[in-house]
């Protein structure tokens, strides 16, 4: 399945790169192999609990579920997707970090969902509850690595959930 479930994006997840406060002070230059080395030795050998920051980023992704299920009217669509994708990403970008590579792949997918729907309706947001029971379940079962064949059947049933979604909605002509 291509990425977006073949659907195209109504809007992009956005990486902003904070100002380099430390590069600015010690100027730039590449990095010798041997820092690189150790630099790339620590995160294989991590073995920092990943649990309390991943249960940071689904306890706002839950927020931002409750902000869908019951927005306000000063909250417009885009901000109410903006606030579950934000803890998507922080929860995909961190998994790897951890060797929680699921939780990486299972956001990523999450991401996708969020950039493409119209609006989150009904139907939207208990998808992303899905995402958010999936990965929760991920991280406290500690399932570590891709998940093997368990992970991969997670992500085919996420998705497959996505796409009945979008073929719901196309025959409805809501997309």
């Amino acid at each position: 399945m291509t990425d977006h479930y073949n659907q195209i994006p109504k809007r992009k997840a956005q990486f902003i790169n904070p100002l380099n406060i430390l590069k600015g002070k010690v100027g730039s230059g590449g990095l010798s192999d041997k820092i690189i080395e150790k630099a790339q030795e620590l995160l294989e050998k991590n073995t920092v609990d990943f649990r309390p920051l991943a249960e940071m980023y689904l306890d706002s992704l839950a927020k931002g579920i409750e902000i869908a299920k019951n927005p306000l009217p000063s909250h417009d669509t885009e901000y109410v997707i903006s606030t579950m994708i934000y803890p998507a990403m922080q929860l995909k970008g961190n998994g790897g970090m951890f060797h929680y590579q699921l939780v990486t792949a299972i956001s990523d997918k999450l991401i996708q969902f969020l950039e493409v729907i119209e609006e989150a309706d009904i139907e939207a947001i208990e998808i992303v509850l899905a995402y958010h029971t999936t990965i929760r379940a991920v991280v406290l079962g500690k399932i570590t690595g891709d998940g093997g064949k368990y992970g991969d059947e997670l992500l085919k049933a996420l998705t497959d959930a996505c796409i009945r979604y979008f073929d719901k909605n196309n025959e409805n002509g809501y997309l």
